[in-house]
């Protein structure tokens, strides 16, 4: 692991570092947020999953996080969004490829050589950041915007009593439905639809459910919302009985001038979840 730049912030430090990463079969950065050392050796750690064209460096600069996350004492992960590099496959589109790794492991050609975010992001950062950093690896929450949103419901339902509390700002959540979805899930995947429902949260809320505590943001104006598949989400929240808070935001867009808004409360909600012994 290189360090990239260290940085005083809000007591802590904002590091940015890169890595051979085995599951990506490329280099990878992060951001890592460590709150003052005061708060302990090991502190609870929340990780940040951000959206499509995203690199680890949007939500790092425009979240406003770190300030919620040195109050709290808590670690905050920032990874990237997909492998990248001139050996990487890309599309030219802003949605399929580089900066639209959608957290999923690719099986189809020419992504399954790189494209393994779900193992990246589950295992192989996780176990780094865990080994390197004194962080507690038994109290993690996570949280992600848009492509972010889905990264963050689907693992956290996914891997089952790893995180204590999930949040989401404009998830897509219904992505086997959507614009944004089903060209990405037929190119990662291939044309089996079956294979698609373990990356979809509305599918995963009906066969799964998570248990914690569930917080999720949306905004009224927000220019995407007909691709999020928001309604179908909240028809299976409530056909499972799982508890939701759900919130509209009113005139509020899909833009981070929402996600910033609105940080200290998802930080305040995770808070709670990673201070339960």
């Amino acid at each position: 692991m290189i360090e990239v730049s260290e940085n005083k912030c809000h007591g802590g430090t904002q590091g940015v570092y890169r890595h051979r990463s085995r599951a990506c079969s490329c280099d990878m950065t992060f951001g890592l947020f460590m709150p003052d050392p005061d708060f302990g050796e090991h502190v609870p750690v929340l990780w940040y999953l951000s959206g499509l064209t995203c690199t680890h460096e949007n939500a790092m600069i425009k979240a406003g996080a770190q300030r919620w996350a040195a109050e709290h004492g808590i670690a905050l992960v920032f990874p990237d969004t997909s492998p990248r590099g001139e050996s990487v496959p890309d599309d030219d589109s802003h949605d399929l490829g580089q900066g639209a790794g959608f957290y999923l492991n690719a099986t189809e050609a020419p992504w399954s050589s790189h494209f393994h975010m779900w193992d990246y992001v589950a295992h192989e950062l996780n176990n780094l950041v865990c080994g390197e950093f004194p962080i507690d690896g038994d109290r993690q929450s996570i949280m992600g915007h848009s492509m972010g949103g889905h990264g963050a419901l689907t693992l956290a339902m996914g891997l089952e009593g790893r995180f204590r509390s999930v949040s989401a700002f404009a998830p897509i959540c219904n992505p086997t439905a959507s614009e944004w979805g089903r060209r990405q899930l037929r190119a990662y995947l291939g044309d089996d639809e079956s294979l698609w429902r373990k990356h979809d949260a509305t599918f995963l809320m009906l066969e799964k459910g998570f248990d914690g505590p569930v917080l999720i943001d949306t905004g009224t104006e927000d220019q995407f919302f007909d691709r999020l598949g928001t309604d179908k989400f909240l028809e299976a929240v409530a056909r499972r009985k799982q508890q939701v808070s759900f919130r509209l935001q009113a005139g509020y867009d899909h833009s981070y001038f929402f996600v910033s808004t609105f940080m200290e409360e998802h930080f305040d909600f995770h808070s709670e979840a990673l201070g339960r012994q």
